[in-house]
This record gives C-alpha cells, sequence and structure tokens, in this order.
C-alpha cells in the first residue's frame, strides 16, 4: 500500500516529466552531458554548496542521460519521503500510514524546495524518516542497524545543509548513557560521509564569511494572514516569493495549518505511548531546534547576532536560509498529526460508526492535497521540460579541451532564457561545458545585493563595471548569452576578442592575448 501510495504521489507531481527535455528551475541545473571536472570535487574560488553533489551527477552523467538522472532523482525524493513517513509512524491501521506518507510527501516545504530548485536538499528530506527509523534501531542496538543508519544517511550528505541536519539528528536521537562506544561509531560515520564538503570548506580560497545583507534577505517570510510563524507552522515560508505555489496565499491555508496542528496536539500522547520517551522527546528537540534556527533571520535580538556570525563566523552563512532547517519539524508534525487522525477515527469506530472512522482517515488524507492542489502536475505546469537550442552543443564541442577560463556574459548568476518560458534558473553553462566558467555569484533579492565570496568573480565584475574591456580580465574564452536577459552588455566590453562562433542564442569569443 505504501508503495502503491509513494508511487501515486510521484506521478502527480511529475506527471509534466513524462514529456522529453529537462526542467530548469532556479538552482535546479541539468544538462544532456555533465563533464568530469576537479573544480567539482574541490571548487578552488567557490564555497562547496553543491559538493559533492556535482561530483556524483557528473560521475553518473558517464553511463546515463541527464534527463534521466533528473527524473531519478525527483522520484527519488518523493517515493523515500511518501514510503519512508508511512513505515515510520506506529501505527495501527492501515490508512493511518498512508495518511502519513501523502502528509510528508505533500508539504509546503517540499513544494517550495521543489520550485527553488533544491532537489539535493529535498534528498536529505526524503532521508529523514529512515535516518530517524535506523537511529532508533542503533539506540536499541538491533543488528544491522548502524549499516542501516549509513545507507540512510548516504542522501543526506550530497549537500552541506542535509549533511549538518543528518549529523545532527544522529547525535541527538543515538547518544545516550553507557553506549559511548555506539555513539562514536554512528556520529563518526555521518562526519566521515560529511567529510567532501567539510574538506573543501577548509581549502577553498573563497571568504567563508558570508554578506551580512544575506540575513534579512534570506529569512522566513510570510504568505498569508497568519504571518511568518504561521507560514513556518505550516513547513512553509521560504524567502523566496517566486517559488512559493499560488495556493499558499489563500485565506484558507492558516486555517488548514491549524487543523493540522491540532491534530497533531491530540496524537502526540500517542506517538509517546507507543514509541520511548527518550526518543520523542529528542526529535521534540530537533524539531524545536530546526523551527528556532528558521526564525533567526526575523526574531530582532536573533537577527542582529546572526548578521554578525555570518559576517565574522566561517561558515555561519550556512544559517541565514534558515527555513531549510525546518525538516524535523515537518516530519514530527506529520507523525503526530496521522496519529491523532487515527485516535479521532479510533474514538468514532468506538460509537460504532465504523464507516465515520474511514471518512476521518480520509478526510486526512486528502486534507495536504485540498489545501495545495497546485503541487500537483508539476507545481501547476511550473516544472515543464524544455531541451537546450543547439547553440550550446555547438559552443561546448569547440570549447571541449582548450585550456583557459571562460567568462559568462552577460555577468550575472541567473538566466530568464525565452526557450525555458522566461522561467529564472541559474547559469547552466559551468555545468554544460568542459572548462572553469566565471560567473558572477553576487545574488539580487528584490533590491538587496548580496556579495558572493568568489574573489576572482569580483576582480572581473570591477573591471567590467568600470567600462574595462574584457581583454583586461585575462580570461581566455567569453560567452555571450544573447537570449538570458539581465544588465544590458556594453559592445565595448568586446572590443579586442575574435569571433569564434556565432548562432541565434550564443556567440563565442576568444581572447587573442591569452594562450
Amino acid at each position: 500500500m505504501l508503495v502503491a501510495t509513494g508511487l501515486a504521489v510521484t506521478v502527480a507531481v511529475l506527471a509534466p516529466l513524462a514529456a522529453p527535455g529537462l526542467v530548469l528551475s532556479y538552482d535546479m541545473v541539468f544538462v544532456p552531458h555533465q563533464p568530469w571536472r576537479a573544480e567539482l570535487v574541490a571548487p578552488g574560488e567557490s564555497l562547496p554548496r553543491a559538493v559533492p553533489l556535482d561530483a556524483l551527477v557528473s560521475l553518473a552523467s558517464q553511463v546515463a542521460p541527464g534527463w534521466l538522472l533528473q527524473r531519478v532523482a525527483l522520484a527519488a525524493v518523493l517515493l523515500t519521503a511518501a514510503i519512508g513517513a508511512g513505515r515510520l509512524v506506529p501505527a495501527r491501521h492501515p490508512l493511518t500510514r498512508v495518511v502519513a506518507a501523502v502528509g510528508y510527501a505533500w508539504t509546503p516545504y517540499l513544494a517550495e524546495r521543489l520550485l527553488i530548485g533544491h532537489w539535493g536538499l529535498l534528498l536529505a528530506y526524503g532521508a529523514l524518516p529512515w535516518l530517524v527509523a535506523a537511529a532508533m534501531g542503533v539506540r536499541d542496538q538491533r543488528p544491522t542497524a548502524l549499516r542501516r543508519l549509513v545507507l540512510a544517511a548516504l542522501p543526506a550528505v550530497v549537500t552541506p545543509t542535509g549533511g549538518v541536519i543528518a549529523l545532527v539528528t544522529v547525535a541527538v536521537l543515538v547518544a545516550r548513557r553507557g553506549a559511548a562506544r555506539l555513539t562514536v561509531l554512528a556520529v563518526g560515520a555521518v562526519l566521515l560521509l560529511n567529510l567532501p564538503w567539510l574538506v573543501v570548506t577548509a581549502l577553498t580560497r573563497a571568504d567563508a564569511r558570508s554578506d551580512p545583507d544575506g540575513v534579512a534577505a534570506f529569512s522566513a517570510r510570510a504568505e498569508n494572514w497568519s504571518g511568518v510563524l504561521g507560514a513556518l507552522a505550516g513547513t512553509g515560508g521560504i524567502w523566496n516569493a517566486q517559488t512559493t505555489p499560488v495556493s499558499r496565499s489563500s485565506p484558507l491555508a492558516p486555517v488548514a495549518t491549524l487543523l493540522l496542528l491540532a491534530l497533531a496536539v491530540f496524537g502526540f500522547r500517542t506517538l509517546r505511548r507507543r514509541w520511548p520517551v527518550g526518543v520523542v522527546t529528542r526529535l521534540v528537540v530537533l524539531a524545536a531546534g530546526g523551527l528556532l534556527t528558521a526564525l533567526l533571520g526575523v526574531l530582532p535580538g536573533l537577527a542582529t547576532l546572526l548578521g554578525w556570525a555570518v559576517a565574522t563566523v566561517p561558515g555561519a552563512g550556512l544559517l541565514r536560509d534558515g527555513q531549510k532547517f525546518l525538516m524535523p519539524y515537518a516530519l514530527l508534525l506529520v507523525l503526530a498529526g496521522a496519529l491523532g487522525a487515527e485516535r479521532l477515527a479510533a474514538g468514532v469506530t468506538a460509537r460504532g460508526a465504523v464507516a465515520g472512522a474511514r471518512a476521518v482517515l480520509g478526510a486526512a488524507l486528502l486534507l495536504p492535497v485540498v489545501v495545495m492542489p497546485d503541487l500537483a502536475f508539476g507545481a501547476a505546469g511550473r516544472l515543464r521540460p524544455v531541451r537546450y537550442p543547439a547553440d550550446w552543443e555547438a559552443v561546448a564541442r569547440r570549447l571541449d579541451g582548450q585550456p583557459g577560463e571562460v567568462l559568462s556574459l552577460p555577468f550575472g548568476t541567473y538566466r530568464a532564457y525565452p526557450w525555458n518560458g522566461g522561467r529564472t534558473v541559474l547559469d547552466p553553462l559551468p555545468r554544460y561545458v568542459d572548462a572553469d566558467v566565471l560567473v558572477d555569484d553576487t545574488l539580487w533579492v528584490g533590491t538587496t545585493e548580496v556579495s558572493g565570496e568568489n574573489r576572482r568573480a569580483a576582480e572581473v565584475g570591477r573591471v567590467l563595471a568600470a567600462g574595462g574591456p574584457v581583454t583586461a580580465t585575462g580570461v581566455r574564452w567569453v560567452v555571450v548569452q544573447r537570449t538570458a536577459g539581465g544588465r544590458p552588455l556594453d559592445p565595448a566590453a568586446l572590443t579586442g576578442l575574435r569571433e569564434v562562433y556565432a548562432g541565434p542564442e550564443l556567440v563565442l569569443y576568444e581572447n587573442p592575448s591569452v594562450r
């Protein structure tokens, strides 16, 4: 039943991906074939936000096309989330497991992170129920539990945020008196899995401190009349209004959140009774910690402290987008809410109304879908596959095996191509071509400029901002994306470059002064 439920949810959400092509949405950038480069394993000039994720995708691209990898990854998110939550909930009625499965795979958190393209983070979201189950097994010293914990942590550690959440989850749930060796083994295993991005963070030349302006820019955001707290209580509140389902602005959305919270409170006693008290208490601590982290950027005193921390403490910028850390809260809310529906149904059954009990569980099952129907069909058609124009492959062939840096112009982080329906997407060029591509890592959130950490990109940006020619930057290749949008390109900047290829979408130039 859980597998069937997971498949049904997956098909409902990813239906548009039955068409050929690739979905490009904000940070979700897949290409037909992502070349392997050492820079993907150890980026020298930028922070390891996609370590080891990009390297894993490049390795997988050697045996499978990008369109298949994307579909497998997104289906894995939904399937693992639904089946994992359904298996984890200590239910006595089969429908309760389905309620938990649908509830956890149909949250605003998942919808918003899917639209912003954080599919790597969502792998950690899908893995979390499995990780909690494995941690409980380690606490009980069940055979093979440690092995299952490592397997459950693997999808989580493909991004730094997911790795931190996995590490903290294991440390909080596993640690107990008299089991120091087991605790060290479990926590140490997950820490080892986090080493790829930890080592790169220590070795990168990028400044690991962040722009404090990002605290306000990436803080949680109100979505309706319930404010920021109401948005977070419903597992929403992402900073980017463009990646929020329209249904989240409905005045009924907070009502549904209150109903779910009431069910969770009603079912919490059942959860405490069916699980060891220590486990439930620690899961509450994790959930409360995640909720508090999501609030850091909006609470006046804490926001000031966070601004100081990200500007002073290397790596603290990981906390700017605090809404990411709502995962444990979302899981606890869904588990307790499903048990609340089961307890309510049991009360109806005790009065002899069996059909009424099924109706209660059926209503709880449909509640997340009815309240947020626009997650279905690729977030109401916003996740539609497209094909890259032929120019991209033509430029990639000409750059294949060629030494030298490539500058992507217009100089900006995100693009809005007409052939992608005008949807915002991270510049695909660094993943498409087999070369080191320079892009501006400055982010604009509304009118707020959030400085990046790549010193080389900042140096090139200063030359261009001063009106200097591209030849003065020392790059060998320049790719001008004609339909990318963004700031207009001054033709004088291209003075002295030799045109190598010209197409309707891309123009490739070479800097003759660099060899």
